[in-house]
């Protein structure tokens, strides 16, 4: 596991040389598709925790010119919106396949967008120290495959059934291909649970999720109290 790794001290020495106050905790959130990440930061959110989105942050990047260059030169125009803007379904349509070539066109895409993804994260969280946040929260769903692990104070898996998850991608207008799809395409569950420090579950209520991540946040803020 690579929480103890180089790159979580130089992000250490960062914020220490921007002298903020407290050392910030960086915790980041990982679980399957569907299974309540985006839930669980939105309560660290209140607790005053910042929230670094992966998703938001590549659909942005997408568009950058030197990134839409390397996208329309693999795939064609058609990747393009008639506004010139990139087209995230036609992507989606090339890396989610469940082919062998649309595991080497994910594997391309990760290859374009992860690196300016953590570039930008590792500015956030320095800034964020700067200003003295408490804490922040990494949502990626891939964070351990990008190894922005190593970024992280804390590394928390959501759990949720596949069942259960399921349901919530289709009330997304998936269908059960798309996400069988994306679900392959990912680190296998059991070894995103065994990589965590800590995990919410999130079978339950919304009360029940609320309660379970304000117990892992007081845990978390407990181990790395000064």
């Amino acid at each position: 596991m690579p929480l103890g790794s180089l790159d979580r001290v130089a992000v250490r020495l960062l914020k220490l040389a921007h002298k903020s106050e407290a050392i910030m905790i960086i915790i980041g959130l990982v679980g399957g598709i569907a299974s309540g990440k985006s839930a669980v930061a939105a309560e660290l959110a209140e607790q005053g925790a910042a929230v670094l989105d992966a998703d938001k942050a590549a659909h942005e990047l997408l568009d950058l010119p030197t990134i839409k260059q390397t996208l329309t030169s693999r795939w064609g125009p058609e990747v393009l919106l008639a506004s010139g803007k990139i087209d995230r379904r036609a992507v989606a349509s090339h890396v989610f396949s469940g082919t062998a070539e649309g595991a080497e066109n994910l594997k391309f895409l990760e290859q374009t967008l992860h690196p300016a993804i953590r570039q930008r994260f590792e500015t956030n969280l320095a800034q964020l120290a700067e200003e003295g946040k408490v804490a922040a929260v990494i949502d990626a769903p891939l964070l351990l495959e990008a190894g922005w692990g190593s970024l992280c104070d804390a590394v928390v898996f959501v759990d949720s059934s596949r069942d259960l998850r399921l349901r919530r991608a289709i009330r997304r207008n998936w269908t059960e291909e798309q996400f069988a799809h994306r679900e392959v395409a990912q680190m296998p569950i059991d070894e995103k649970r065994r990589l965590a420090t800590h995990t919410i579950a999130n079978d339950g209520s919304p009360q029940d999720l609320k309660k379970a991540t304000q117990e892992v946040w007081e845990a978390i803020s407990s181990d790395h109290s000064p």
